[in-house]
């Protein structure tokens, strides 16, 4: 196999940008600086783990929501990991970490999220990582915390405190970009397409990846055009993200969590409360492309059966309840509901994204965020209105650690050149904080 030194030349990623010279000294670089990280990462043979943990997934593997997130093997790393990195968004963290192999064969990438409301339960977490004497015996050197996101300002103070470690605080978005930069040129069987006929079509790991645009679905929604290494500009988003179909699942269903909301949308029939095509002329619209199941009014049937009921005699109702004391929610399934709501949400952002792409000239489309989770019914959404307003010339790509765009950018952008089998990341611009939130040390670079 080739040594690093041995690559040919490539197109220069935010990942890759300090490969570049291998075996040749370089000027400003940070490698004679003592600081954490200072350790070369090696993913050769780096694959996703399966069930047993053993091997590379098989393809076609089925898709995931909740919080089983396959860990990533590093089969031919030995040296020391002394950091760890978090990305704390408003409804949920995300961790990833180091842990060596129990028989000394390298050792893995681990992931781990969290609740943002239980953020306690994100920092005992890290703190049994830190102090755990597990980590104690294998470790020469301190853990140091990366972290971005809004939490990473917000509970800095209650972290560095539990913890007592230095931790770094890194740009939201240059993190999603080198993150997904790295998932995208480096890690096999881990971006790929959508359809019910081939629910996880796997593409090549590329170099090329530029331009392209990132559609981050958290709370919110960010979309990204992204031209080059640490080139980049928000053309767009929208504040219907995945905090609003967690906030109006919350008020309109018994779910206390997220994935139980997906859970209730997997079985619910969303034509219970969506009016369609159908509904309005008996059939489809074809004049102008409109099929009878396509959705004309999310929610649109709630008001007429809502008018229904109000309108039926006292008698007819269960146990003699008045019409106006029937509870609005009650008349219709929360899976129904779920389903709706999610249809809406994803069409949404669907459409945006399209329209971003097609004004900005984006072949490539990526869909990255908490919110997707590997749920089918988002992805099928996300991915049909891509191909229907491209008609066929767009494609929605998705990532299996799509939630952990932000926490491996943070991971990577605190490590020296040569991250990597082929390519490592961009420059870090982290700076460090102590307790009182004043500037400790040197600018991480």
């Amino acid at each position: 196999m080739r040594t690093d030194a041995a690559l040919p030349q490539r197109p220069a990623t935010a990942s890759s940008r300090l490969l570049e010279d291998v075996g040749r000294p370089r000027k400003n670089t940070i490698e004679h600086l003592e600081r954490p990280g200072s350790v070369r990462i090696n993913v050769q043979g780096a694959f996703i783990v399966d069930e047993d943990g053993a091997s590379p997934p098989r393809a076609g593997s089925p898709a995931r929501y909740g919080q089983d997130t396959k860990d990533i093997r590093l089969p031919h790393h030995k040296a020391e990991v002394s950091h760890m990195a978090v990305d704390i968004g408003g409804s949920l963290a995300k961790l990833v970490y180091f842990s060596r192999d129990p028989n000394g064969e390298g050792g893995k990438l681990n992931f781990k999220n969290f609740e943002t409301e239980r953020i306690d339960d994100l920092i005992d977490y890290m703190d049994r990582l830190v102090h755990g004497e597990r980590d104690k015996s294998s470790r020469t050197q301190p853990l140091y915390v990366m972290a971005t996101g809004g939490g990473a300002y917000k509970y800095f103070d209650r972290i560095q405190e539990k913890l007592g470690v230095q931790i770094y605080r890194e740009d939201e978005m240059e993190c999603l970009i080198v993150g997904l930069d790295f998932f995208l040129t480096e890690i096999p069987e881990e971006v790929f397409t959508y359809t019910e006929e081939d629910p996880m079509h796997f593409t090549d790991a590329r170099t090329d990846i530029y331009p392209y645009l990132l559609v981050n679905i958290g709370s919110g929604v960010s979309m990204v055009k992204v031209s080059g290494p640490q080139k980049f500009e928000r053309v767009g988003g929208s504040s219907l993200g995945g905090g609003t179909l967690w906030g109006l699942l919350s008020l309109l269903t018994p779910a206390k969590t997220f994935d139980e909301m997906l859970g209730m949308a997997e079985k619910g029939d969303n034509t219970n409360v969506d009016m369609l095509v159908g509904d309005i002329y008996g059939g489809g619209y074809e004049k102008i492309g409109l099929k009878a199941t396509t959705i004309a009014s999310s929610f649109g049937k709630v008001f007429k059966k809502q008018t229904e009921a109000w309108h039926q005699p006292e008698s007819s109702l269960e146990n003699g309840t008045s019409s106006t004391e029937v509870d609005k929610a009650s008349q219709f399934a929360p899976e129904d509901i779920s389903r709706s709501l999610l249809y809406m949400v994803s069409n949404n952002i669907g459409q945006i994204a399209y329209l971003l792409a097609e004004q900005h000239g984006l072949e490539h489309v990526y869909f990255g965020g908490s919110f997707i989770r590997g749920h089918h019914q988002t992805m099928h959404t996300l991915s049909f209105g891509m191909r229907y307003w491209s008609k066929g010339t767009k494609k929605a790509y998705f990532l299996r650690h799509e939630g952990y765009l932000g926490a491996v950018g943070a991971f990577l952008r605190h490590q020296p050149r040569n991250w990597g089998r082929r390519n490592s990341f961009g420059e870090s611009t982290a700076v460090p904080w102590n307790r009182s939130g004043a500037i400790g040390g040197t600018v991480g670079v």
